[in-house]
């Protein structure tokens, strides 16, 4: 089995410092290649200096929505550097949080707005985040679509009827340990039964979302846990194995990050 985490946040507290463990844990469960997320100007750089030093690991580049009132000319002068970095694979995180509200909807809007056009300008896909803001967050989504964006909606925990909305725009599906969770999980457990195969992504979200299904320990999730994701896909579909979801989620996110053919079965 082969699978591709797209997204670890390297960068937090729980994970920094443990790279070399997390990749070498990483690799004995399978997963080949992992995209670093990046969710501020900091985080991106860290992200960068880790898929520069890593050959399996790779960047995404942006600032999510919590951190939305650090956008500025200079953020996004900085940011189209990234962009053009040939590590960096998508534009992201970014979106809205309407949830938690660490900046105004109008700071997160703007931010938004401004690495949708970047996403744009690069062709790079988009990562994306959404919680407690679709009418919003799919009003805008559909305008950038229509100009060309694509893109995943990264540790999708909406209903079936907003996964179809974003399907409907073009946009792929990530998929984290949110699925094994039984009460939080329900309504991504519903819509995991019916997103079509070809348009699904796996994740962790690390260290975040630890699936309920792994192995009991310390209490951070990593990118080694990515096959109990797997395994419950399959299991809520009923007609898949984990290798048939692995092998089809793999291909997914190679095709839209681009990322290299795999060599040998052993990495990218």
């Amino acid at each position: 089995m082969q699978l591709i985490d797209i997204g670890v946040n390297f960068h937090s507290k729980q994970l920094a410092g443990h790279t070399h463990a997390l990749l070498a844990r990483a690799r004995k469960a399978g997963v080949c290649a992992i995209l670093a997320t990046g969710t501020s100007l900091g985080a991106s750089n860290k992200a960068v200096a880790l898929a520069t030093a890593h050959g399996e690991v790779f960047a995404t580049a942006g600032v999510h929505p919590h951190d939305a009132t650090q956008w500025s000319a200079g953020t996004a002068a900085a940011m189209q550097v990234l962009w053009h970095n040939p590590r960096v694979v998508a534009v992201g995180e970014c979106g809205l949080d309407y949830n938690r509200m660490f900046s105004p909807r109008s700071a997160q809007r703007a931010a938004f707005e401004a690495q949708l056009a970047g996403a744009l300008e690069t062709d790079l896909p988009l990562f994306l985040h959404c919680r407690d803001a679709f009418d919003d967050f799919h009003a805008m989504l559909r305008e950038a679509a229509q100009a060309g964006a694509h893109g995943v909606v990264h540790c999708m925990t909406g209903t079936l009827d907003e996964a179809l909305a974003y399907l409907a725009l073009g946009f792929d599906i990530g998929v984290t340990g949110w699925v094994t969770d039984l009460v939080r999980g329900k309504d991504l457990r519903a819509a995991v039964r019916q997103i079509p195969l070809d348009r699904l992504h796996l994740e962790t979200d690390a260290p975040y979302l630890r699936p309920k299904t792994a192995p009991k320990g310390e209490g951070f999730n990593e990118p080694a846990f990515l096959p109990f994701v797997a395994a419950e896909v399959a299991l809520l579909r009923g007609d898949v194995t984990a290798e048939q979801v692995a092998a089809a989620c793999t291909a997914n996110s190679m095709k839209l990050f681009r990322l290299p053919v795999m060599a040998g079965g052993d990495g990218l």
